[in-house]
């Protein structure tokens, strides 16, 4: 008996999970509200513990064309500009995790997985289809979404379909990958907004080719400052450097349209505390998005609460993933790692539904209780990062010479690196 997996959202997260289902032999209809499939301009690190999902399902050519794999991970002090600490990658994160650590542009990984899941003859992708409510009647789930376009299974894009108001489409289970703002959610949990955190994100993405020879990178650098840091890496192959300034602030306008343009002035008033490097960089790299197009782009970051129970991530025929279920800061690199990790995991459980012996609530439990525990201890240590890069004062001192004193100790995770979540 097939059975069909509705999905609400078409991000990286959603579409893993997409992949994941269908790869566990269910049906999989995915449901997107923009009217492509895209991604923001922003760059994201994958630790060996994603590098080993993406292998798993296929994509280690795909994922090698399009990535730079940093040979190192440097730490640096952003206003005297000493290094701290330093964490060998490359061959050595191979050796030791079974993957590499990869770096790379967020449209190419999207990309990736779009054309995984568009090869598949079991997914149908619908565009500019919001999610506006379900229904769990126990023995099914129904989606009502707004529809108006569809790809057929194996076409490259989506093609026009007539247009309903409303589309109504039952299913055997409902996966809430649509975001943040997610609104399967709220209708889940009805537990509200996320949270603001006070943390503003400065993000700008440009070919290396446009800065100054000392100032390009093929290695992952984090520079940490009060009340700041930076961080910049490869992306395409090592042609692009992607470059993210994380200051303390508030930002104007509405936080759901998270891409805002950003004030350079106010950016460069930011980092002025910090070594002439630093601020070199962040002026090259102003520079040089004037001349390629794109400049810096300010995301106000949310979050909310590191998770307490399963039942925050499953409830009868629905589950959420990714920042659906567990929207986390950016200091430790691992969001996009974490919905990609809940793929996984939700394709292995799916899998076994296919025997009647098992119902799809007691499996999207056994999903839940397979994901919650280790999601919460990346929220918390996301947290906690945020704070030590952030230091000020004697934590920073405090930071800085056990960095010093410790260094490959305190920046490699093993719990975290070394985990391999099942793949099919």
């Amino acid at each position: 008996m097939t059975r069909q997996a509705l999905i609400a959202g078409g991000g990286i997260g959603g579409l893993a999970a997409a992949l994941s289902a269908s790869r566990a032999g269910w049906d999989v209809r995915l449901y997107e509200r923009a009217p492509a499939f895209s991604e923001a301009g922003a760059g994201v690190q994958l630790g060996p513990n994603v590098v080993k999902v993406l292998h798993g399902w296929g994509l280690q050519d795909a994922l090698a064309r399009v990535a730079a794999f940093p040979h190192r991970l440097q730490v640096r002090d952003a206003v005297s500009g000493r290094e701290l600490g330093v964490l060998p990658l490359g061959a050595l994160a191979l050796q030791k995790y079974g993957a590499p650590y990869a770096t790379i542009h967020r449209a190419d990984l999207h990309a990736a997985l779009l054309q995984a899941v568009q090869s598949r003859d079991n997914v149908w992708l619908s565009l500019n289809s919001a999610v506006s409510a379900y229904a769990d009647s126990g023995r099914e789930v129904t989606l009502r979404t707004e529809a108006a376009a569809v790809a057929a299974p194996g076409s490259a894009s989506p093609r026009p379909v007539e247009s309903a108001p409303l589309l109504e489409v039952e299913g055997d289970a409902l996966i809430g990958a649509d975001g943040l703002w997610s609104r399967v959610r709220q209708q889940m949990l009805n537990d509200g907004p996320p949270r603001v955190t006070g943390h503003l994100a400065y993000r700008a993405m440009l070919p290396q080719t446009s800065l100054p020879a000392r100032l390009r990178s093929q290695q992952v650098t984090v520079w940490l400052g009060p009340k700041l840091h930076v961080v910049h890496y490869p992306v395409r192959g090592g042609e692009w450097l992607n470059v993210v300034v994380i200051v303390q602030g508030k930002v104007a306008g509405d936080l759901q349209s998270w891409d805002h343009n950003a004030n350079a002035g106010d950016l460069q008033h930011a980092i002025r505390p910090t070594t002439g490097l630093l601020r070199d960089l962040i002026q090259a790299v102003t520079d040089g998005g004037y001349r390629n197009g794109p400049s810096w782009r300010l995301w106000p970051l949310c979050d909310r609460p590191p998770m307490t129970s399963a039942h925050q991530q499953a409830k009868g025929r629905v589950a959420l993933l990714g920042d659906a279920a567990h929207p986390m800061r950016p200091y430790l690199a691992q969001g996009a790692g974490m919905a990609i990790e809940d793929a996984a995991e939700l394709g292995a459980a799916l899998a076994q539904a296919l025997a009647p012996a098992f119902d799809v609530p007691t499996l999207l439990r056994r999903y839940a209780l397979n994901r919650w525990q280790r999601n919460a201890r990346v929220q918390a240590r996301s947290l906690r990062n945020g704070r030590i890069f952030h230091a000020e004062g004697p934590l920073r001192w405090a930071r800085d010479a056990s960095m010093k004193l410790l260094g490959e100790k305190l920046l490699d995770l093993p719990w975290l690196y070394g985990a391999t979540p099942r793949t099919l």
